[in-house]
């Protein structure tokens, strides 16, 4: 049987920074803002096809 290797097996997701506001302007501040929405959009998408892809199994195994 193979060896397993570290980078083979799933990473822990790591805790998000939580920067510090101040001294941020309205821009930047509307700029993390828009970062942070496309990162729930990714993630979003990522279980979707998680979904689509339980959904398809559970169709292709179920009982007629």
């Amino acid at each position: 049987m193979p060896a397993i290797h570290d980078e083979e097996l799933p990473r822990r997701r790591q805790a998000l920074e939580k920067p510090r506001f101040d001294g941020w302007d309205v821009a930047q501040l509307q700029d993390y803002i828009a970062e942070l929405k496309d990162e729930i959009t990714r993630a979003e998408a990522a279980i979707g096809a998680r979904n689509d892809h339980r959904a398809a199994a559970e169709a292709f195994f179920r009982k007629p």
